[in-house]
């Protein structure tokens, strides 16, 4: 692979989710819908969290850093999307794109840890009760989300990196509505062999590193229950783990989806459109499993929204009149 960039491309051209303009308006209204729900959904799951006291534990620090990373996921792709509806325009800058690339790959990645290290948040409070709080110590949390953040930037760093290695030819239409990285090496004039191997190499060893701890974590967690003799000990613990295991299951259900109608299909335009389901739906529901199966966090964000009725209109009143 030669280094460099042979024809100095300036941008590349996003086609989108559908090329009938009577779509548009309709794609607007629902990816801007999505979007607002999403980020309006997930900064109340972190002021919930970093205003009740009861909520600093293990669990819900590690909940409040996956909000705040579906934020930035979503924040990655969905504007310039809106933009480009907007201003008609499909085109993207080439250092936009290789920082969109970046940038998408890291919070992806991030929360691929961040669902792994919860699953083991729930395993040692579920099977190790009595030495929750010593195993789980802010250190240890601290540390699990300092190495998460390092090798998540890692992995996005080197392969934008690789991209950026590349050379284009004047084929420069990407059938997606963001700058995914598998469509943008295939569009490469120069051998892209070496970038092939680092992304598969890359997603199998996170998919299968991940997949491996959370199911092992679960496999201990249902044993664990099995062995509670009461009912409600065995509800009380399961419930503690429920919304966690239901964003799982969403999160790699629908990412399995895609990847196995990329394959059965040669559409690039019905690939795209699949993955709206793990790059918007999925950080968009979060904020509901847990705000809907999560009694605290239902009691904390009741209490934010009523200080907000309560004291909104006081707030307003003294606008009025200082």
């Amino acid at each position: 692979m030669e280094p460099g960039n042979e024809t100095q491309i300036s941008e590349f051209l996003l086609l989108g989710l559908s090329k009938k303009i009577e779509f548009q308006p309709l794609i607007f209204g629902l990816f801007l819908s999505m979007y607002l729900i999403t980020v309006i959904g997930n900064l109340l799951i972190i002021l919930a969290v970093s205003s009740d006291p009861h909520l600093h534990t293990p669990m819900y620090f590690f909940l409040s850093n996956l909000s705040f990373v579906d934020v930035c996921f979503t924040s990655t792709t969905i504007p310039k999307m809106l933009k480009n509806i907007q201003t008609e325009n499909k085109t993207i800058t080439y250092e936009g794109c290789i920082t969109q690339i970046h940038f998408f790959l890291l919070f992806a990645t991030m929360e691929i840890f961040l669902l792994t290290v919860m699953a083991y948040d729930r395993f040692v409070a579920i099977c190790y009760p009595l030495h929750y709080t010593i195993i789980m110590n802010p250190r240890v949390c601290g540390l699990l989300a300092l190495m998460s953040w390092m090798m998540s930037v890692l992995n996005s760093l080197l392969q934008s990196l690789m991209v950026l290695w590349l050379s284009f030819c004047t084929d420069l239409e990407i059938p997606h509505f963001f700058c995914e990285i598998t469509q943008v090496v295939q569009l490469a004039c120069s051998d892209t062999f070496l970038n092939d191997i680092v992304l598969y190499f890359a997603s199998m060893l996170l998919g299968s590193v991940s997949l491996t701890g959370i199911l092992y974590s679960y496999s201990k967690i249902a044993s664990s229950i099995r062995r509670i003799s009461s009912a409600q000990g065995k509800y009380k613990a399961f419930s503690s783990c429920a919304s966690h295991l239901s964003v799982v299951s969403l999160f790699y259900c629908t990412a399995l989806g895609v990847y196995l109608s990329s394959g059965t299909t040669h559409s690039s335009q019905s690939s795209a459109t699949a993955s709206v389901m793990y790059t918007v739906v999925t950080p968009m529901l979060n904020p509901f499993i847990y705000s809907l199966r999560n009694k605290d966090i239902r009691r904390a964000l009741r209490r934010i929204i009523g200080m907000a009725v309560l004291y909104g209109p006081i707030v307003l009143g003294l606008k009025k009149y200082p």
